[in-house]
């Protein structure tokens, strides 16, 4: 069985188990999204909506939000001393196509498990006595953190001298 389905201004067809790439759509990773716009289910006898076909719908689960290449859009004038470049990425949303549905049925594939890495500690068995000893260094950090540190004063005094001399000598002209 197969769908044509459309979203973000383009159409698709597919089929469970298929993965594509669409324009960014909301939904976290790892989540179930239905997309609802159905043009025509397809099998052994076709259905065509018009313009979409009621009660049907697309389960996908979301695998991955990234963005698309670069296109660079580079104008220039000849002869005429302009050019203008300009470029972006386009936000895409990877999905994998669970099952089609028809008839306003809910999905019934939930997401499929992530596999969890295993990290081991580095130092070999651990007997769970190193887990409060690096929750004290860290208390012990953000105590030493809070305390203030005094600045070295700043040198305000350097800078009026020759102020103080430019009077003074002012002065001696004024005296004579």
């Amino acid at each position: 069985m197969f769908a044509v389905i459309k979203t973000g201004g383009r159409q698709y067809r597919v089929v469970p188990d298929d993965v594509l790439e669409i324009g960014k759509i909301t939904g976290e990773v790892g989540t179930i999204v239905q997309l609802g716009e159905v043009l025509v289910l397809g099998g052994d006898t076709p259905v065509l909506g018009a313009p979409t076909v009621a009660g049907a719908s697309v389960a996908a689960e979301v695998l991955q939000h990234k963005r698309g290449p670069k296109v660079i859009a580079f104008k220039k004038r000849r002869r005429k001393h302009s050019k203008r470049k300009r470029g972006y990425r386009d936000e895409i949303t990877v999905l994998r196509i669970t099952e089609i549905l028809a008839d306003g049925k809910a999905p019934t594939i939930g997401p499929r498990p992530k596999k969890e890495k295993v990290v081991e500690p580095a130092g070999g068995e651990s007997d769970g006595d190193e887990a409060p000893k690096a929750a004290e260094k860290k208390a012990d950090s953000k105590t030493s953190a809070k305390t203030p540190v005094k600045k070295a004063p700043a040198k305000k005094a350097a800078a009026k001298k020759p102020a103080a001399k430019k009077t003074a000598a002012k002065k001696a002209k004024s005296d004579e």
